[in-house]
């Protein structure tokens, strides 16, 4: 399997013969507005064009529908002939914006590679969750390739946590940005993965792999990579956490 990361959760797979986009954000830096009111999201450009990103792409997978995973600048650019891989709960309104193959994930399917399994996950707690909605992750498993679970936009949980003990995926891929949202009810609360909660999930399941992403891309995220660098070598587990920059590559076996 090759991930490449290209700037939050927006990454490129290609497993089990099939090039896999996740999540494209493709919004030019600062074009949209702020999370945290801090700075216009997202802070950083993207290493690649939309073009050179959506290229020998073959199916697009959803963890679910936030501006940040799938913004207005994707919707235009990506190609409605695509297959779209979602939630359940996404699949209607991906429709209504003109994507001719959409199928919603509500447990285990057969796809081009191999299966799929949606995970559920927290997007925060108490109000703040309610208002963030459903939010989904997926494990993939395919002959020959790792099995891969890809956490989302969710703080480590006892969904997370028992997807990781029945599973005991080779490759884990977290949300470890620490981002923070608040409303009126509500003191900042943690909706995504922090340092802390990363570095638990890498001691779950000691052999696996863990790639950090959803890090320094927009403007609520309270973790850098700096910062999660440190806290994963304090922990002494630098050997299984890898820690992608925009852009990179990474090459994952079982």
């Amino acid at each position: 399997m090759q991930l490449r990361l290209i700037r939050n959760a927006t990454m490129v797979w290609d497993y089990a013969g099939q090039r896999i986009l996740t999540d494209p954000y493709f919004a030019p830096k600062f074009s949209l507005p702020s999370y945290s009111g801090r700075s216009p999201s997202p802070i950083v450009e993207l290493p690649l064009t939309p073009a050179q990103i959506l290229a020998g792409v073959d199916l697009v997978l959803l963890s679910h529908l936030h501006s940040d995973h799938f913004d207005p600048e994707a919707q235009r650019l990506v190609p409605t002939t695509l297959p779209f891989y979602c939630q359940g709960v996404d699949a209607r309104t991906l429709a209504e914006k003109g994507f001719r193959h959409v199928l919603g994930v509500e447990t285990t399917l057969s796809w081009p590679a191999g299966t799929l399994t949606r995970i559920g996950g927290h997007h925060g707690q108490g109000s703040v969750e309610t208002m963030m909605g459903t939010v989904s992750g997926y494990v993939l498993q395919a002959p020959g390739e790792p099995t891969v679970y890809w956490a989302g936009d969710s703080v480590l949980c006892d969904e997370v946590r028992a997807a990781i003990a029945h599973y005991q995926p080779d490759v884990i891929i977290t949300h470890s940005g620490g981002a923070l949202w608040a409303d009126a009810a509500a003191q900042p609360t943690l909706i995504i993965m922090d340092a802390a909660q990363t570095v638990e999930v890498s001691q779950a399941v000691p052999q696996a792999t863990v790639v950090a992403i959803h890090l320094e891309s927009v403007d609520h995220g309270t973790v850098t990579r700096a910062a999660l660098r440190a806290a994963v070598a304090e922990a002494g587990v630098t050997d299984r956490v890898r820690v992608p920059e925009d852009g990179e590559t990474l090459t994952l076996t079982a």
